[in-house]
């Protein structure tokens, strides 16, 4: 049985120890959790232009917060119910067994109000940062992902397919097979962007399908290039003479 003058030193102690964490929480804003994401402590508007490693550590960095606070909330909350069973009278004595809490234990942890055999501390959080749901691939969750027409329709894929083309974090150590040009530096990097054959830069016809043309441009030399190296004809159907022999022949002979 605790004597007034123990209970009243066990009071005190828990106020004190309240009055920190409280402050301590309310200082660092719950281990900045306040915000909304950790891109908003460094000022960052999205992960593409932001290394790997770098999203790694800021993860590392929120797992630990999520923790950190987890446990002083634990704790305050452990801290206000040893405060209520003071007032209540039942301090000193587990709430599950009835039986007294040895001195030794309540010195060592005043907050409790378990004994030993049924502390409920035994337990491992899962509680999981919910920025681990969203570092998933930048596309393959989102509208036309999946429409059957996928080929055509401009998706969250294409989308990245066009920030990327700008640069991303990516270095050729990055990947299995290392790319040979910087410009490959992203998913189907080789992929047409405005078309869908090469021969659609160069190939034209009237409204009504007939009277094919061709424009030679570079597109048109290098598909030519392409063709005589596969020993192979074009697939345009009838085209006049000068159209039909091998782009390294016309060239040799200009």
């Amino acid at each position: 049985m605790l004597t007034a003058e123990k209970l009243s030193a066990f009071q005190s102690q828990l106020m004190i120890e309240k009055q920190e964490l409280e402050h301590r929480l309310q200082d660092h804003g719950h281990f900045g959790l306040e915000r909304s994401h950790p891109h908003d402590s460094m000022g960052e508007l999205s992960s593409y232009d932001n290394h790997p490693g770098d999203e790694g550590t800021e993860l590392y960095e929120r797992e630990k917060d999520l923790a950190l606070n987890e446990h002083e909330q634990y704790e305050l909350a452990n801290i206000n119910r040893a405060l209520q069973a003071i007032e209540e009278g039942t301090y000193g004595t587990c709430i599950v067994c009835g039986q007294d809490i040895p001195m030794a234990r309540l010195e060592a942890l005043p907050s409790t109000v378990y004994c030993i055999e049924h502390t409920p501390d035994r337990t491992i959080s899962r509680h999981r940062p919910v920025e681990e749901e969203v570092l998933t691939p930048p596309f393959g969750q989102f509208e036309y992902d999946d429409h059957p027409n996928e080929s055509v329709v401009y998706d969250a894929e294409d989308a990245w397919q066009e920030v990327a083309n700008w640069g991303t974090s990516e270095s050729p150590s990055d990947f299995v097979n290392s790319p040979a040009d910087y410009d490959h530096m992203y998913i189907e990097s080789d992929e047409n962007i405005g078309y869908v054959e090469e021969y659609e830069n160069f190939v034209g016809v009237d409204m009504e399908g007939k009277n094919l043309t061709i424009y030679p441009n570079k597109q048109h030399e290098r598909y030519e290039e392409e063709l005589d190296e596969e020993g192979i004809m074009t697939s345009f159907g009838d085209l006049p003479p000068y159209e039909r022999e091998p782009y390294t022949e016309r060239k040799r002979d200009q």
